[in-house]
């Protein structure tokens, strides 16, 4: 009898095991590739979702503070490991030269309603670490607001536009 109920124990302790590793990611990795004047232009990032905090997404006090002043004001754009941008030409982002190559997305959101795309040369960051010293520059984006909520982080590349929409928010800037 002991066996049988040690074994069973093994059993569920390894099929609820099995069953959490399964579970999707809170911020799946997500792709968004475009093609801008035939360069092929890739941003890799984890895409949160808003999970029914809307209106205290982007809040002096909520999930990603904006307040001036505020402790995080240098955002990702997105969760986990920071966003990257890859681009197999050089381009031009805003008034930004931005050679070929790989570069790590920021977004400096201390004002709500002016965001600025940093472009950094620092690839390889993880979370918040953000390092100015690194920036190849800096550009604004321009804010306007979806037509409806977006509950997935997601960015675009198109029409001559990268775009990055989450919540009440969509902030873009121009490529070529």
């Amino acid at each position: 009898m002991k066996r049988l109920l040690m074994c069973a124990g093994v059993l569920i302790a390894a099929t609820c095991s099995l069953s959490a590793q399964q579970k999707p990611p809170a911020s799946p990795p997500e792709t968004a590739t475009g093609t801008i004047a035939g360069k092929t232009i890739t941003i890799d990032y984890n895409s949160p979702r808003v999970k029914g905090r809307e209106g205290h997404v982007f809040t002096k006090d909520g999930l990603i503070k904006t307040a001036h002043g505020s402790q995080y004001p240098i955002w990702r754009g997105g969760a986990n490991a920071a966003t990257t941008l890859k681009t197999d030409g050089d381009l031009t982002i805003g008034d930004l030269a931005v050679p070929k190559g790989t570069y790590t997305l920021f977004v400096d959101i201390s004002d709500p309603d002016q965001w600025t795309l940093i472009v950094s040369k620092k690839t390889g960051e993880w979370g918040l670490a953000y390092d100015s010293s690194q920036d190849l520059g800096r550009v604004k984006m321009k804010m306007s607001k979806p037509p409806a909520m977006v509950e997935d982080l997601a960015w675009t590349v198109g029409k001559g536009r990268i775009t990055l929409a989450w919540e009440n928010h969509e902030a873009s800037v121009p490529v070529h």
